[in-house]
């Protein structure tokens, strides 16, 4: 930004902050009484900055009160929100994906403890969240710069209540603000002092405790409260359910890893005659390579390189892969103490100064199987693993040839559990600090309301991860003895003993190391802004408001050292140290254009160091022909900003590929029994040198994924049009005291989206001749088939388009003679979820259809039905998630539901029950709550996902399967 720009918003900021300071001495010498009623009765409502007073907004906005939130039963608020209806898959503690996958593409790292929020299937990253409506800082976590915000970082004992606005409002709030914003309205006042406890449990275990203390009072002109807080959830392991306990539900060892406790072998003997088994051909033909594994119980192989069965070695089939899956975790652990306090201070009758300050830490754990050591060229990883070759000198290797990687070696998988799994455990600490003045002044007859804000926020996280290896240690441990005899504490590495003889503790020593990533998110803001009205047409106020923000992000990503030089034998990252500066400006206007019509428009220009600038607009409308119904209706320009991971980022990610070249599960594609090219897939498998007989080794394939420096925004357009009827004929009746309907119908497209291909889809076509040779140039393979690390940077690829409809209702009866009822529910339909990369691929993604553990079901409903008479009341909720359809593949053909590789596979219709019954005043004592409850009652467990990755089910949609009961106690005294 220059500095003409930068002056021009400095004299606008200073001439609004002097005009909201001027008046205050004649506001004070005001009698107080008419002129402040108004402004009372009027507030800020989430989607805009004008204060008003009606209760129907023309922006569709949901509030979910404190007393809703305590209905639920769940003691987080990722848990809390992901539950919405028109939420989309979100990170949560069922994923367990730190050692599993490398890093994603936008380098945001895995999130691994985290929990964040999705609306209308966006992703994270297009909703943003505030807090007491000020932007909240973006998560690390340990694993990189990400560009959404950890839910986890704001306990649920502060809030007073959610603003959840279903509709675009960058234009009001900035980059980010493309599917909606999640507004937390923190407690501000609180009179007294309050305990709450919580206790709860699943049917497989996986403790859950809760507890806050929150105290608060004041005086004339002061007040505050103060709120400490602890939650712990213990862990659930994928052993314990026996949908997660393999790989695929159904489908056995064949599914799982190639890296394995006894072995796998796959290398030729230059010394072999032509066409004999071991024979090692030339070099671009593997198909007769050893492909064997250790019988069980050896401790002394005995290798015959004419009949490799003859000794002590079979031919690898699936049944010897290894089941990696009961080591995992299908809840992750957690545990979080914060400490919170609110303060205002009246300066006088028109000057407050506020104060809030957070500081909340997070350990979690995640866990894997004891991790694998792959060397030689078919490890895959694009780094030191694959140039490893194994001398023959090694007192461990019987096959007494060496194992050259540039030639007879293709690699050998070893799996030693003697290590122990993999736990990565991070440690996070948020920090938050917000300070400002807000108050208000007369101009004439105008009252108008100010704020200026000053906040710093900070999320540092760190993550240990232990019983990884040194990559580097394990080359020199597999090479020359004499070698490694010079260098201290060196010793030679037997991979070839299987689990009768594993490693011993020197050798562990040797090659095992831990390693600390390590990353920090920093978000400085000053804001301001001013609402109040201009003149009135006919009894109704024309409304204003404008402002000013200025950010600068800060964010930096350090792994590990041995991550950075590709030593780690975990994935490879490089490190991110950036920032990015913003300045904004934004006006907003709303005209009561007839006594029942209203027109609004909002215009927000930003200026970023990185991408330049951008301007949005919005204009609404709301007419209400009756007392009764409202009709509203919104369009607006959205846009987002690359984050800090996606403009620098550069990791691996390790894709979950089916290679259409070698089904693991399926017929051959490449087979020289059926004569050459009998299919078109076959010849383009052979051009790619393929040999016959072909299998895919590991369904994951490393990928070098990154960030690109020149992306630009995203840039969206929204749109949204409904009704509010409120039926006064239903009101005081003898048989309801209020009714309320909502319909919304909402369309959101994005253009210019940032993200990498779907990496699964090019392969595909790439091998189907339908993309071009450039985009497919990155697929190549090595002797055996197997491919090479492809690279997938990010790019402004896409678009996305979808639609659809929220439906809401809300009835109160009167209060009978056995008490009184209540019912909600919230219902979403999508019609439509279109992607569309720059080829023109169309995403797998749509609605109905399960992909990359994010289902789009086309209805979501939540159903609350309530009852309450004196001093106990009753809450059932009901949650429905509609029919899926998963893709099956060559992989999957012949397991239950998938009976050909084009088929589509059906995850039913899933429906959660949930109740509870509270007690006030319970056991006689004042103010004392016991509330009980039990969620998914019924044990609905979630439908089994073939193409999921992990325990079997789609965690971003479904709940953990069985039963979860618990118990609170809240006392006020």
């Amino acid at each position: 930004m220059n500095a003409y720009r930068r002056s021009q918003l400095s004299v606008a900021v200073t001439a609004a902050l002097v005009l909201s300071a001027l008046p205050l001495t004649a506001q004070a010498q005001q009698p107080e009484g008419a002129d402040k009623a108004k402004s009372l009765d009027a507030v800020v409502v989430t989607g805009s900055r004008i204060k008003k007073s009606e209760s129907v907004t023309q922006a569709p906005v949901s509030v979910i009160t404190r007393a809703q939130i305590d209905k639920t039963g769940v003691a987080s608020l990722g848990q809390l929100l992901q539950q919405l209806s028109t939420g989309g898959k979100a990170l949560n503690a069922q994923f367990n994906s730190s050692g599993n996958f490398g890093f994603p593409p936008d380098g945001g790292g895995i999130g691994a403890g985290s929990a964040q929020v999705d609306l209308r299937h966006l992703g994270s990253k297009r909703v943003l969240v505030l807090v007491d409506g000020v932007r909240w800082v973006n998560e690390s976590s340990a694993s990189g710069v990400s560009g959404s915000a950890d839910l986890n970082t704001i306990p649920l004992a502060i809030i007073d209540r959610i603003e959840v606005l279903e509709d675009g409002a960058s234009s009001i709030y900035g980059s980010d603000a493309i599917a909606g914003v999640i507004n937390v309205i923190t407690r501000k006042t609180f009179d007294g002092a309050a305990l709450h406890t919580y206790y709860g449990e699943y049917a497989k275990g996986g403790e859950t405790k809760d507890g806050n203390f929150t105290v608060g009072g004041g005086g004339e002109r002061f007040s505050a409260v103060f709120s400490g807080s602890f939650y712990e959830q213990d862990r659930i392991s994928s052993a314990d359910y026996e949908q997660s306990r393999f790989p695929i539900p159904f489908g056995g060892l064949d599914f799982g890893s190639s890296g394995t406790p006894q072995g796998r072998f796959r290398f030729c003997d230059p010394s072999r005659p032509a066409g004999t088994v071991g024979f090692c051909g030339d070099a671009t033909n593997a198909a007769q390579f050893y492909n064997v594994t250790l019988n069980n119980g050896t401790t002394n192989p005995v290798w015959n390189p004419a009949n490799p069965s003859a000794g002590t070695y079979h031919n690898f089939t699936g049944q010897d892969r290894f089941n990696f899956a009961p080591f995992n975790l299908l809840l992750t652990p957690s545990q979080r103490k914060s400490l919170f306090t609110n303060i205002t201070y009246n300066v006088n009758d028109n000057v407050n100064l506020h104060v809030k300050a957070l500081y909340n830490n997070r350990q979690s754990v995640n866990q894997a199987a004891p991790e694998p050591i792959f060397v030689g060229p078919g490890a895959g990883t694009g780094g030191i693993a694959d140039t490893i070759s194994i001398s023959r000198l090694n007192p461990f290797n019987p096959f007494g040839i060496d194992l050259n990687a540039d030639s007879n070696f293709l690699f050998i998988g070893r799996r030693p559990l003697e290590v122990g799994p993999r736990e990565f455990k991070q440690d996070v600490d948020t920090w938050y600090a917000n300070g400002g003045f807000d108050g208000s002044f007369n101009l004439g007859e105008r009252s108008f309301s100010w704020d200026v804000n000053y906040v710093h926020s900070e999320n540092k996280a760190q993550q240990v991860f232990t019983n990884g290896y040194n990559v580097a240690k394990l080359k020199l441990a597999l090479g020359d003895p004499a070698l490694c005899a010079a260098v201290a504490g060196c010793t030679p590495l037997d991979l070839f003993g299987g689990q009768a003889r594993p490693f011993t503790q020197q050798m562990i020593d040797y090659i095992r190391t831990t390693q600390r990533d390590s990353s920090k998110q920093k978000l400085d803001l000053i804001s301001a802004n001013i609402t109040g009205g201009l003149f009135d047409i006919g009894d109704r106020e024309v409304g204003i408001a404008a402002g000013f923000e200025h950010r600068k992000n800060t964010g930096s990503f350090t792994p590990d050292a041995l991550r950075q030089t590709g030593e780690s034998q975990d994935s490879f990252a490089a490190p991110i140290s950036a920032s990015d500066t913003v300045d904004e400006i934004y006006g907003e206007i709303n005209v009561p254009v007839l006594a029942s019509l209203e027109v609004s428009g909002a215009l927000r220009y930003s200026d970023y160091d990185s991408t330049g600038g951008a301007t949005t607009g919005k204009i609404g409308l709301r007419w209400q022909p009756v007392s009764d119904l409202v009709l509203r209706g919104n369009y607006s320009e959205g846009f987002r900003a690359p984050n800090l991971g996606e403009l620098f980022g550069l990791t691996q990610f390790g894709a979950t590929l089916t290679d259409p070249c070698g089904p693991t599960n399926g017929g051959l594609v490449v087979d020289d029994s059926n004569g050459p090219n009998s299919t078109p897939l076959e010849t383009a498998c052979r051009a790619q040198g393929v040999p016959s007989g072909f299998r895919q080794a590991n369904t994951q394939i490393t990928t070098f994924t990154g960030g690109n420096a020149d992306l630009s925004p995203e840039d969206s357009k929204s749109y949204t049009g409904g009704l509010v009827y409120s039926p006064s004929w239903a009101e005081g009746l003898s048989w309801s005291e209020r009714l309320d309907f909502e319909v919304t119908y909402y369309h959101h497209k994005i253009t210019g989206a940032i993200q990498a291909r779907d990496i699964q889809q090019l392969l595909d076509a790439c091998l189907a001749g339908t993309a071009s040779g450039q985009v497919c140039s990155g697929f190549t393979r090595i002797s055996s088939g197997d491919l090479r690390p492809p690279t997938n940077f990010l790019d402004n690829l896409g678009s996305i388009t979808t639609d659809g409809f929220d439906f809401k209702t809300n009835w109160v009866s009167p209060e009978w003679s056995f008490g009184q009822l209540t019912a909600s529910a919230q219902s979403t339909y999508v019609n439509k979820y279109k992607a569309v990369d720059i080829d023109g691929n169309v995403s797998r993604r749509k609605v109905g259809i399960e992909v990359d553990d994010s289902a789009i079901p086309d209805w979501q409903t939540n159903v609350q039905l309530g009852w309450k008479k004196g001093d106990f009341d009753a809450a059932w909720n009901i949650r429905y998630i509609a029919q899926v359809d998963e893709l099956c593949n060559g992989d999957l053909e012949g397991l239950p539901g998938c009976p050909t590789a084009d088929a589509k596979r059906s995850l039913g219709a899933t429906t959660y029950h949930d109740f509870q019954l509270g007690w006030n005043n319970a056991l006689t004592v004042e103010d004392l709550r016991l509330s009980a409850g039990v969620n998914n009652a019924f044990e609905r467990d979630p439908p089994s996902c073939l193409t999921c990755s992990l325990n079997g089910y789609d965690a971003g949609t479904y709940d953990l399967p069985g039963r979860f009961w618990y118990l609170s106690l809240d006392y006020r005294f």
